[in-house]
């Protein structure tokens, strides 16, 4: 019974580790295209306010939120 219990928990936390790992590898590629994005100054100033949104969020464990954000401001970025 302990054992099973024990499983359940493991696999559940499995799924939110992956998904946390996604949030780094997000911001290091808006990062990599921050330097030689053409930007209206507007939009660089919205896609370096949802990149660091998305590090507050990652730091809190809101990784959905975190990826929202981020996923954003890459769109913005066109990457």
């Amino acid at each position: 019974m302990l054992r099973s219990i024990s499983l359940a928990l493991f696999l559940s936390v499995i799924p939110a580790t992956a998904f946390a790992n996604s949030c780094p590898t997000i911001m290091a590629a808006i990062d990599a295209a921050l330097p030689s994005a053409t930007l209206a100054e507007a939009d660089m100033t919205k896609v370096k306010d949802l990149r660091a949104q998305g590090e507050k969020l990652h730091a809190a464990g809101d990784h959905a939120g975190s990826e929202a954000a981020l996923n954003e401001a890459k769109k913005m970025l066109g990457i």
